[in-house]
């Protein structure tokens, strides 16, 4: 399977050919189709996952075997064997000389996020079953989640940097495409464009970066662009010149600050798709790219020096800002998408720090109990606030949803890093090599953002399913179709961490994960038990200081009474709800001041260029058509046809003369013709 990896994306594409034409004539209206390619691209993943363990198991088996017999073997900067990855490419083209490949690239990154993506894709295509079974445009829902899946995969499986971004475009094609899903409403149809231009903006970054390490390495092969980049004779300047490129496409497509504007307004999607952005695809897809061009970045930026970096700082910055403003927000959605762009940034963080497989970890564990939360949320607004988001309409809904709501708390509980759901392992490992890499500022960060996310989620849950109902419909459990894919995502939340868990001596991500070639010599830190407890101390200090305030106090009156009180809180809690002014910045100053001359120029060219262009030309065809009619309609036309009906009068009055009625003289008439003509053939013949 590892050499036919390719099939992974090509059946979501041929899904979303087939459901695209023939699903609206199937009793299922395409779904069956949709689910079927995903289910089928899952088992193959899991497929690959397996044959890969087996190669990476077999090569340590071999290392053992060749160190006891005295053999030279390969080994990785952790001392295990060194597992070639599986590419295999074919020519796409040839220009100057210069082949141009296409292929699978397959090593452990690769394997674990085919498994993500194609796992949450089929639960959302379940899922989406009952949620969104009445939409007048199911068909072509299923066909787009198809086309998405099989973007992403393509992305994934790509062996070069140009085949990467014919993927990395689709998935945001794609993005625009399922965001604007209802575009009938203009808010819609807004947040579409504007995530479609702002994750554009990022991918003009991404583009130069490629196009420069294109020159630099002489091929757009990812092996050989990592290996360049280790080699210790590539010029640090272009490798710092393309990482920061890199980086801006990273930012764009991943919401890192200050880019990170389009991602909350993405929420007016249908809700299993913002599960699919947030969990699986097109945010992580920024993430994947740090990953699997990490020794551009680890020598761009020289991460092995400590201290800070633009990678580390980006990641930090976009952890506090994310996390503050999940704090005001009255939109359930809302408040994850601001907790996915601060998970976001301990991703990029932990590249920054030099903390690869943390990184690669807590997308792993963020993917699963991310998906959870977002498809809790979209149940809840499905039994128990008829499609509303707004939490001022929700309220003691634990009774109502039982299933709901406890899977939701299991999310809430790893998403806040609390011990020993999913969260908790990769979070910590974030922190405990920051700490150890030289990178303490970072750390102090990291703990902030634990403090920040407890706190909002807390005021999440309450609001959702704690003190009065505070909607007008009749709350009740979702169906099953949407209740199993929870269940599900739960138990994997729970179980998903003990992969990697230091303590216990398990750490099979890193060994099945981890590159061993073109990679940097890493050093992974070794679990800090007392960090661990602080940082799971923070998590519960928080939890428990926001229900004081939220079980002891109404939400609005605390934070009313503590705003008015204290001038510092009133100016603060302004600037999270205007959001740092960053969107004011953009829509107001930015995009104000170029759209706003632009249109009062092309205004002032409407009307004194294009309208006197255009009465210029009427008055002339006026002027043309005033000529025509009087000089040669009139003068030439008309008289024309009138001299030649007064000639053809005369020609009728002299033949006139000549019928006189009587049929003898027809008869002599004719006979005398004859004779002519008679007469003229005979002369004719004789001659």
């Amino acid at each position: 399977m590892l050499n036919s990896v390719w099939i992974i994306p090509a059946l979501p594409a041929l899904s979303f050919v087939l459901v695209l034409f023939f699903g609206k004539r199937l009793p299922k209206r395409g779904a069956e189709i949709a689910i079927t390619a995903v289910a089928a691209s899952f088992i193959a993943s899991c497929w690959a996952a397996v044959e890969w363990i087996d190669r990476v198991n077999a090569a340590e088996h071999g290392a053992s075997i060749g160190a006891f017999f005295g053999k030279s073997v390969m080994f990785s900067g952790e001392g295990g064997a060194a597992v070639e990855p599986v590419v295999n490419s074919v020519t796409w083209w040839q220009n100057g000389g210069i082949d141009f490949g296409v292929g699978t690239y397959v090593d452990g990154l690769t394997v674990m996020m085919m498994f993500v993506v194609t796992l949450i894709s089929l639960l959302v295509h379940i899922y989406s079953t009952g949620y969104m079974h009445d939409d007048r445009r199911y068909t072509w829902y299923y066909a787009g989640l198809s086309l998405f899946t099989a973007s992403m995969l393509t992305l994934v499986v790509s062996a070069g940097t140009l085949q990467m971004l014919v993927g990395w475009e689709l998935v945001g094609l794609c993005s625009f495409m399922l965001i604007g899903f209802w575009w009938e409403e203009r808010e819609n149809s807004r947040a579409a464009i504007k995530a479609f231009l702002m994750t554009r903006t990022g991918d003009i970054g991404l583009m130069i970066g490629i196009i420069v390490l294109f020159f630099a390495v002489g091929s757009f092969d990812i092996a050989k662009t990592n290996a360049y980049a280790l080699n210790g004779a590539s010029h640090h300047d272009i490798l710092l010149v393309a990482s920061v490129c890199l980086l801006i496409g990273i930012m764009g497509k991943s919401g890192q600050f200050p880019l990170h504007t389009w991602l909350p307004d993405a929420m007016a999607g249908p809700t299993p798709v913002s599960a699919l952005i947030h969990a699986a695809t097109m945010v992580v897809a920024g993430v994947y790219l740090g990953a699997r061009l990490y020794p551009v970045f680890y020598e761009g930026f020289s991460i092995f020096n400590g201290g800070i970096n633009m990678m580390a700082l980006v990641g930090g910055i976009t952890i506090l800002v994310g996390a503050s403003l999940a704090f005001v927000q009255r939109d359930i959605k809302k408040v994850l998408a601001y907790s996915t762009i601060s998970q976001l940034g301990y991703m990029i963080l932990a590249l920054g720090v030099g903390a690869w497989v943390a990184a690669v970890f807590h997308l792993f564990t963020h993917a699963i109990f991310k998906a959870l939360l977002f498809l809790g949320a979209g149940s809840v607004s499905h039994g128990g606030t008829h499609h509303s988001f707004d939490m001022r309409e929700m309220g003691g809904l634990r009774k109502k949803m039982p299933i709901t709501f406890w899977t939701f708390i299991i999310g809430s509980l790893a998403l806040a890093g609390i011990f020993p759901l999913a969260g908790f392992w990769s979070k910590d490992e974030i922190l405990v090599n920051a700490g150890s890499n030289g990178f303490e500022l970072f750390l102090v960060v990291g703990l902030a953002g634990a403090f920040l996310t407890a706190a909002y989620m807390t005021r999440c849950v309450y609001l959702t399913f704690f003190g009065e109902y505070r909607g007008h419909h009749h709350p009740h459990e979702s169906e099953r179709s949407i209740t199993t894919p929870l269940v599900i995502l739960a138990g994997l939340t729970i179980v998903a961490g003990l992969i990697n868990a230091a303590p216990l001596g398990i750490e099979k991500f890193t060994e099945w994960v981890e590159p061993t070639t073109n990679f940097p010599d890493l050093v992974h830190a070794e679990f800090d038990a007392p960090l661990a407890i602080i940082s799971v101390s923070i998590a519960l200090f928080a939890i428990g200081v926001m229900s004081y305030f939220l079980f002891r106090r109404e939400e609005s009156s605390a934070l009313k009474g503590l705003t008015q009180r204290n001038r510092l809180a009133r100016t603060g809690y302004t600037l999270l709800e205007r959001k740092y002014y960053i969107d004011y910045l953009y829509e107001n100053i930015i995009v104000e001041g170029i759209r706003e001359p632009i249109a009062r120029a092309m205004y002032w060219v409407n009307q004194n260029v294009i309208d006197a262009l255009v009465n210029l030309v009427g008055r002339s065809a006026v002027r043309v058509g005033r000529f025509a009619y009087e000089n040669i309609d009139q003068k030439g036309i008309d008289r024309a046809i009138n001299a030649s009906a007064a000639e053809f009068g005369v020609a009728g009055g002299e033949l006139q003369r000549i019928q006189s009625g009587s049929v003898q003289r027809y008869a002599l008439y004719i006979f005398a013709a004859v004779g002519a003509i008679s007469v003229a053939l005979f002369v004719l013949s004789v001659a």
